[in-house]
């Protein structure tokens, strides 16, 4: 059987990349980097044999999507930010059998959920950013559920994430699971962003002081009334994604049974606007 062995909530910040790279912003992301390297030890340690990544920066449209081919490989330029991560190479190996479980449990739970094997359909830096650092031999197997979801219900994404932890439980396949994605994301408008400053700087207090209210109640383990304001905080927080990743991360936990107390392991830190971090979720 199957075993949820680690969750965590990530960022994926472009700049991590930039910060191994020579130019203004090298060394700048370490912090970043060596959480997302921490985490991917524990998930060893914890004798994880896949990463299902629940990726903020796939956007779908209608239902719900798992990228689970039996091989990835390319080079990422991202079409949102092509000036920072251009040419990034890849490699990893799929499990198609546990996004196969996952969709075929979410369907019969009521979501109707698809997974895809496709050699067309590339992984977004959602999932390749922290599997660059968390995975760099690419030893671990790599799954990626769409989730940035336009048009989809908490309930719905609840209910995902439930049928995540039963079809890991049903599977041969040890699993650490990972929520990519910010706190508050309200990246500074375009015209009046200062690249020397914005990148390292928060577009809003008030996103600012209810993230940092949220990274306290998730180390107090106040989860039941975390999600009753996580509605709320995804939409005035403007969470990347609507913070379905969340909703999914919470899911696979137990929702608001969950009752264990969060570890921050990256202090929170502003990038270009948004509040970002990474959180481990005792399971």
């Amino acid at each position: 059987m199957g075993k949820l062995v680690l969750a965590a909530k990530i960022t994926h910040v472009p700049t991590m990349i930039m910060s191994e790279q020579d130019g203004p912003i090298k060394g700048k992301r370490q912090a970043a980097i060596d959480g997302h390297r921490e985490i991917g030890r524990r998930a060893r340690e914890a004798g994880a044999d896949t990463f299902l990544v629940l990726d903020t920066h796939w956007l779908i449209n209608n239902g719900y999507h798992i990228n689970a081919n039996d091989h990835y490989e390319g080079l990422l330029t991202s079409s949102e930010f092509p000036h920072f991560i251009r040419n990034m190479p890849y490699r990893y190996t799929g499990n198609p059998e546990l996004g196969r479980r996952i969709a075929e449990q979410a369907t019969a739970d009521g979501v109707p959920t698809m997974s895809h094997s496709l050699d067309s359909l590339h992984l977004e830096y959602g999932t390749l950013v922290p599997m660059h650092f968390m995975n760099p031999e690419g030893d671990l197997k790599v799954v990626s559920v769409a989730s940035l979801c336009t048009v989809h219900s908490v309930e719905a994404s609840r209910k995902v994430g439930a049928a995540i932890r039963k079809a890991v439980e049903a599977s041969d396949s040890n699993v650490a699971l990972l929520a990519s994605g910010s706190l508050s994301h309200k990246i500074w408008p375009n015209d009046i962003y200062d690249e020397n400053n914005g990148t390292f700087t928060i577009s809003s207090t008030f996103n600012e002081v209810v993230d940092r209210r949220v990274l306290e109640m998730w180390q107090a383990g106040e989860h039941d009334t975390f999600l009753k304001m996580l509605p709320e905080y995804a939409r005035h927080c403007t969470g990347e994604g609507l913070m379905h990743d969340t909703m999914m991360l919470y899911g696979a936990l137990g929702w608001d049974q969950y009752r264990g107390r969060a570890e921050v392991i990256t202090e929170y830190f502003p990038s270009s606007g948004t509040g970002q971090t990474n959180v481990v979720f005792p399971v």
